[in-house]
């Protein structure tokens, strides 16, 4: 007998081995014609999964992650058979599902044009109408790879070849005579996809390298139900106008120019005042919390980053301004990190257990050799520039240090209002990676994921686990946030380092006169600041809180002769530490108020004769509301208050 246990806590028991797919009909047809995927000991399966053993059984709808990557997985094969189809020369390379959709990777010689992608949907339509099952099997290594060269799919003999080393079987899935190299899990059949849309059609390297050739991806999204996909299409739109890519240039705070380089977007004053006024927030709160701060240079001797091990683990990472196999010469490296040179302010004398622990925090430009292909707007950016600070402590001090700097972030995170979509990860090593990412033994990352896990879990922090995210040096704790199409990025960092103190010689003397390694903490309070503000846009629409507004209120005079009064009021209000411009141009008011809406001024003072007489103003928000006639001094009370409310 072979027993499963289900998500309820029920048992279920079986005679004998029985695909999963048969046991989800034992349970109801319903929960068959949704079922995407299964989990058979916490591990996503395909439904012809066999089960023979004892083990926990889920079953995975489309309501689920897991479930809504198996089921746009198999769309994207879906949409490479109708691409083989219409255009046989077409070689496959990658079709993955992503957490907002999918896409498909092909080599041919042009991107494919909105009329093509309208094409290739009536083909994928065909496809689905024609129910084709799913059938998976296996080939020896040798035969897959004969198979595929047969195929002439050069990709997919690259992809075979680095699994076929392993001397197991190679997993293939057939639908009709369309055959693909893929380790699934897939649904049971193609007519489950109802609904679909091609997105669009973009270039991109092979593997993301810029020294491998341009592909064309195709983006999609499926769903089961047309009433699904209308919905995701709609919010799609909305996303669309809110993309910071989008926005942020419309409303001038920031811009690229071509002769200064991919990844390098010049802040316009708009963006460079909202990210003036965030540093000097988070460098004054920073100090009320105790850290130092420091000022470190831009670049250092290749010699640093060999101590730090960055040389190593992060060369590829990095801007070399020399040779860097030369050591003969001098080699200069262009900073990714600022870890090696605050660790130098603690190296400065001998350090005591009374001097722990020591808190360093500084407004760091970082320069990170990102590829061409992951550049987007604010949010990746081969230069740019964050609240990073270091933490040197001794041992018992971990966890309450750990803990206000979660605090911290959580606030700043808040303050901004990004905190409620945020969302919390673990990012641990992998000890399996062939790459040999990782400084350390087995036992002091064990040691160093077991303290982590022990202070989260105390903190009682919802995190999910995320491996082979951890640092080269220690694992961290990563706060997440999704920009408007769902793309995932790291926001705020907090690490866990147990190695690099030791390379650099950081002991501290502790009471017992004995010299000892310290603990250190990596941590961003608020992160990059060119990625919170893109973020920032893309949250509030572009019409930022009035403390962050660039421009917090405009000055409409009606006539010439209303100027003299307009300068007055702009100037008692930049006396209170207000941010004031005055619209003096030969327009009509309407005309102007709508121009300060767009531009999303958060306030807006209409000054006429009456205005002028009664030493007024009239008083508008950029979302329409209308508070009236207001005394200058009430009306400087109300928007100082509102600043001060919004920093608390």
């Amino acid at each position: 007998m072979i027993s499963l246990t289900l998500k309820d806590g029920s048992v279920r028991t079986l005679e004998s081995p029985t695909p999963a797919f048969e046991v989800i009909k034992g349970i109801g047809m319903g929960l068959y014609k949704a079922a995407c995927c299964v989990k058979i000991d916490d591990k996503v399966c395909d439904l012809r999964t066999v089960l023979d053993h004892d083990c926990t059984f889920e079953v995975m709808t489309f309501d689920s992650l897991d479930g809504k990557k198996t089921f746009w997985h198999t769309a994207s094969h879906i949409l490479a058979q109708a691409v083989k189809s219409l255009y046989p020369e077409a070689k496959l390379a990658i079709g993955p599902a992503t957490d907002e959709g999918f896409y498909y990777d092909f080599d041919l010689e042009h991107p494919f044009t909105p009329e093509e992608l309208i094409k290739i949907e009536a083909e994928m339509k065909k496809l689905v109408k024609a129910n084709q099952s799913l059938e998976q099997f296996y080939l020896p290594p040798e035969e897959a790879l004969q198979k595929l060269r047969n195929m002439e799919e050069p990709y997919k003999v690259e992809l075979c070849q680095e699994h076929a080393d392993k001397g197991e079987p190679i997993s293939f899935y057939q639908q009709g005579d369309f055959v693909d190299l893929c380790a699934g899990p897939h649904l049971m059949a193609t007519g489950t996809v109802k609904a679909f849309k091609l997105l669009s059609c973009t270039g991109a390297y092979w593997r993301g390298s810029e020294k491998n050739k341009m592909l064309s991806r195709v983006y999609a999204v499926a769903f089961p139900k047309a009433a699904m996909l209308e919905e995701h299409l709609a919010k799609l739109e909305d996303a669309k106008k809110r993309d910071h890519n989008k926005l942020g240039r419309e409303l001038e705070f920031f811009t690229t120019v071509d002769v200064i380089g991919q990844g390098l977007p010049v802040l316009l004053p708009k963006g460079a005042r909202v990210v003036q006024l965030l540093q000097r927030w988070v460098e004054d709160v920073e100090q009320e919390h105790g850290y130092l701060l420091t000022k470190t240079p831009l670049l250092a001797k290749r010699e640093l980053y060999k101590i730090s091990g960055h040389w190593d683990h992060y060369l590829d990472g990095m801007f070399i301004l020399d040779d860097p196999h030369d050591e003969t010469k001098e080699c200069f490296a262009l900073r990714p990190m600022t870890c090696p040179f605050q660790y130098q302010v603690y190296l400065n004398r001998q350090r005591s257990y009374r001097d722990l622990p020591m808190r360093l925090g500084e407004t760091s430009t970082l320069f990170r050799n990102e590829d061409s292909g992951e550049m987007h707007g604010l949010i990746r950016v081969r230069q740019f520039t964050i609240s990073e600070g270091h933490l040197v402590l001794r041992p018992d001090q971990l966890e309450q240090e750990f803990s206000d700097c979660l605090d911290l972030a959580r606030y700043m995170l808040d303050t901004v209002g990004l905190l409620e979509d945020c969302t919390f990860r673990f990012s641990q090593w992998d000890p399996a990676n062939p790459e040999n990412k990782y400084e350390g033994t087995a036992e002091q990352w064990d040691e160093a994921q077991r303290v982590m896990g022990q202070i989260l879990d105390d903190l009682g922090v919802d995190y999910t686990i995320g491996i082979d995210e951890a640092a080269f040096y220690g694992p961290k704790l990563d706060i997440q946030y999704k920009n408007v199409f769902g793309k995932e990025d790291t926001l705020v960092t907090i690490q866990i380092d147990m190695l690099l103190a030791e390379r650099f010689g950081m002991y501290y003397k502790d009471k017992d006169g004995q010299k000892k390694l310290p603990y250190i903490i990596h941590r961003t309070s608020l992160g990059c600041y060119e990625r919170t503000l893109a973020y920032m846009i893309e949250h509030f629409g572009g019409a930022l809180p009035l403390w962050l507004s660039p421009e917090q209120v405009r000055i409409v005079p009606i006539a010439d002769r209303h100027l003299d009064f307009a300068y007055e009021v702009k100037q008692q209000l930049q006396q209170a530490g207000l941010r004031i411009e005055i619209d003096s141009r030969a327009e009509k008011v309407g005309y102007k108020i709508r121009q300060a809406t767009l531009e999303k001024v958060p306030y807006m003072l209409t000054i006429g004769d009456k205005e002028c007489e009664e030493k007024t103003t009239s008083v508008r928000r950029r979302n329409g509301e209308d508070l009236g006639s207001m005394s200058i001094a009430d009306l400087t009370a109300m928007l100082v208050e509102e600043v001060q409310m919004k920093k608390k």
